[in-house]
Parts: C-alpha cells; structure tokens; sequence
C-alpha cells in the first residue's frame, strides 16, 4: 500500500493590501494604456514581446496585473490556462489582454486575433469577460474594443 500522508496541500492565495474601492478604475482603453505603462520597461519594449494581463471586478476595479509570458523579438507564447488560473485565483470578472509590438507597429497580426479570440472563448466558459485586448508600443496603442474587433 502506498503511503497516503504524500499528498501534497494545494493553497491558492490573493492577498492585496489594500481596500478593492481604492484601486483605480478602467472606464476605457487610454486608462487601461496609462496604468499599464507603469508597467512595462519601456527600454525592454522595444526588444522583447511581452504579454501581460489586467484583472478586474465587476466595477472594473483594478486587481491587479500579472507577467504572463515574455517571448521573442516577434512573438510570445501565451497560455490561456495560466492566464485564467490568476482569474479565478482573484476572483476576476473581466480581464484586459496586452501585449507589445517591439517593431513598433500597432496593426494586430493575425496569430494577435487567435488569441484574442481563444480568450474570448475560454472566458465564457468561466463566465470570466475578456473586456479588451491592447497591443502598445512607446508611441501609442491599438484596442481591440475601440477599433470593433470584438
């Protein structure tokens, strides 16, 4: 009989500290871009993809944002179940994409939309909403959301 005492404890841990009514809020994508530039390193912008993740409430209170992966100079892997796994790890009812463009330019490409839409979908399985998917660069931004691609 094997031994039953060696099964590890899972935790699943979120632990702000601060009060969700003091964190800022989205009401569109120029605040989501503001927050995010933060951020990012906008040296390390202009190099690298990155792909991050914005996690809100239903009042679109910022939870927080996570690193989810760091690629290349012309693409990232993105994993749709770390990206929800931090979701549901914070109770998030809407999530905001983003991702960079080192070369600059700001037009989706089209592995941009698979992802856009794989989230989408995922996201109502788990009734999770994918508000919008941002690509930045150092001079500006492309949303999904504003340019009609949802």
């Amino acid at each position: 009989m094997k031994n039953l005492s060696n099964v590890a404890e899972i935790t699943v841990q979120f632990k702000p500290n601060f009060k969700v009514s003091e964190c800022p809020t989205i009401s569109d994508s120029s605040m989501a871009h503001a927050i995010l530039k933060e951020f990012w390193d906008e040296g390390l912008m202009q190099f690298l993809e990155e792909f991050k993740v914005i996690y809100l409430n239903n009042a679109n209170h910022v939870l927080g944002i996570s690193d989810i992966a760091m690629g290349g100079r012309a693409s990232v892997s993105v994993d749709m179940k770390t990206i929800f796994s931090i979701a549901l790890k914070c109770c998030a009812s809407k999530i905001i994409l983003c991702h960079n463009h080192p070369s600059g330019k700001l037009i989706p490409s089209s592995h941009d939309r698979a992802i856009t839409k794989k989230a989408i979908e995922a996201g109502k399985v788990l009734d999770i909403q994918v508000a919008d998917h941002l690509i930045i660069g150092v001079n500006g931004y492309y949303s999904f959301r504003d340019e009609g691609d949802f």
